[in-house]
């Protein structure tokens, strides 16, 4: 038997939601296919009867400016967000972390919402999305919603979506304002091998030399994607001194729970790594949030 039967290619996303119901055994929606299809060949996921490809829905490949914010498609490449001038204005964590996931053959067809959907603990964009304050818009054949993307996790690659009736249409992001900055930062095992050891993304506020809202995501942490709540509110109030940045520490490794990795590394280098980690985005955001930007803050689709 295959690994598939049926291949559909989805014109509108109630043409992909239907397909989905209508689908006589296993179907799985498909973008950029670089984890599915993976797993499939290796065994780490049953075949499935029909797989439903998204690519052709432009709704779902769109990076636009909204009333409500930025907007990017589930099934934009990664490689046209990290290149689009609106995601590197509005959400630069979010277009450092796709710059970094696979290689550029991979960019041109993994897409963020494959990403988010994989539910990897340690998944580039879903950690820069969540210091980003970023929703995810999930559509399913009674409507649509929009839920934070912190809470589509139910463990390691277990994601709470229903992969049968529900479908990510895209995430909606926050625009930068005046004094907001983010960056994302990560260590990942040499020789090629393009998975994290540990990554961290920090979205911050400042006025003058104080923080005034931080927000810092970092994986893996836990067997699900989160924010550090304790380590924003150490820094939280605080010009970002190495002061400031120990107490955070302290907090970080107080609230952050590692676990040693025979693939990855040993969860006491994970600490050393935080250290670093934290200094190098925290300040990256910061020096950014407090820079001066001559050029016109992108306002059109890219």
């Amino acid at each position: 038997m295959g690994r598939w039967q049926v291949y559909h290619i989805a014109h509108s996303v109630a043409d992909a939601l239907d397909a989905l119901a209508r689908a006589p055994g296993p179907a799985r929606v498909i973008a950029g296919g670089t984890d599915l299809l993976l797993d499939i060949e290796q065994g780490r996921h049953p075949p499935v009867h029909t797989l439903v490809d998204i690519t052709r829905i432009p709704e779902l490949t769109a990076i636009a400016l909204r009333p409500d914010g930025l907007y990017i498609g589930a099934a934009a490449p990664l490689s046209r967000i990290v290149t689009s001038p609106l995601v590197v204005h509005h959400a630069q964590a979010l277009a450092q972390a796709c710059a970094l996931i696979g290689g550029p053959q991979v960019r041109n067809v993994a897409t963020l919402g494959g990403n988010v959907a994989h539910a990897l603990p340690a998944a580039d964009g879903a950690i820069a999305l969540i210091a980003l304050d970023a929703t995810a818009e999930i559509a399913d054949r009674r409507g649509r919603r929009c839920q934070p993307v912190a809470e589509l996790y139910r463990g390691p690659g277990r994601s709470a979506l229903d992969p049968q009736g529900e479908l990510i249409v895209g995430f909606h992001l926050p625009l930068r304002r005046e004094g907001q900055a983010s960056a994302f930062r990560r260590v990942m095992r040499p020789q090629g091998v393009a998975i994290a050891i540990l990554n961290m993304a920090v979205w911050l506020e400042r006025q003058g030399d104080v923080i005034t809202a931080i927000r810092i995501a970092a994986g893996p942490t836990g067997p699900v994607p989160r924010r550090l709540t304790a380590t924003e509110q150490a820094l939280c109030g605080c010009a970002a001194t190495e002061t400031a940045l120990a107490e955070a520490l302290t907090a970080l490794l107080a609230e952050a729970h590692f676990r040693s990795s025979p693939h990855r590394s040993s969860a006491a280098y994970r600490r050393h790594l935080a250290a670093v980690l934290l200094r190098e985005t925290v300040m990256a955001a910061w020096d950014e949030a407090g820079s001066v930007r001559a050029e016109a803050v992108p306002t059109v689709a890219s």
